[in-house]
């Protein structure tokens, strides 16, 4: 039977069930960085990423391991995702510059959507290990203040600080020189407040989660 380590545990130790959080955790954060590259419409000639239906997955999810393993197993699910997207910015690096066989029928397109990629992934690198670290800090002060109550809360308010500072880096680097900057502020702010909604949205999801790992293994 799995057991939850205390929350105070200055070492994290992973169990069976918080393997799949972090499966779940990188899966979302993979699909961020890859169909984010694509842009839709908005309302009031706004545009959207298409991560906005995977991103939010991040952060809650940092917060809802926080809530239930602690401060420590929210900054290793934050390292291992840094980590990984490293090691994903170097394989991403050595294919591009690897040639192309004439076999190989797409290579213009491959090049283009892999090297804005590229760029996704460094600009994810920078935003998400300021912006994660953000929320956990965040998350974990206002759980000080609020006595451990009122996770929804919590969770929303770090959620909506740490998005924005994610946001902020992200589009700085990400897309200037691609769009016009108008084009750009027009995706930031509804991405960040869209991202956020998307946040609350998911909220009771993140309860079922709280409660998933709780629950004894049977």
């Amino acid at each position: 039977m799995d057991s939850v380590p205390s929350p105070s545990s200055s070492r994290p130790v992973f169990d069976r069930k918080l393997v799949f959080a972090l499966t779940l955790y990188l899966t979302a954060l993979f699909a961020s960085n890859t169909v984010g590259i694509k842009i839709m419409p908005f309302i009031f000639g706004t545009h959207l990423s298409t991560a906005i239906f995977a991103f939010p997955i991040v952060f809650l999810m940092t917060d809802v391991v926080g809530e239930v393993y602690g401060r420590a197993h929210a900054r290793a699910f934050v390292l291992m995702g840094f980590l990984s997207m490293v090691v994903f910015l170097i394989f991403n690096a050595l294919s591009n510059v690897m040639p192309a066989s004439p076999a190989f029928r797409m290579p213009d397109a491959y090049n283009q959507i892999f090297s804005l990629s590229l760029r996704f992934t460094f600009a994810s690198l920078i935003a998400f290990i300021v912006g994660e670290y953000q929320d956990v800090l965040s998350f974990f002060f206002l759980k000080a203040r609020f006595g451990g109550r009122y996770f929804w809360l919590r969770s929303n308010l770090s959620n909506l600080w740490g998005q924005l500072i994610d946001t902020v880096i992200w589009y700085s680097i990400a897309f200037v020189g691609v769009y016009p900057l108008k084009v750009i502020i027009l995706m930031m702010i509804p991405w960040w407040l869209f991202k956020f909604g998307m946040g609350v949205l998911y909220t009771p999801l993140s309860y079922a989660g709280i409660w998933l790992l709780r629950r004894p293994a049977q």
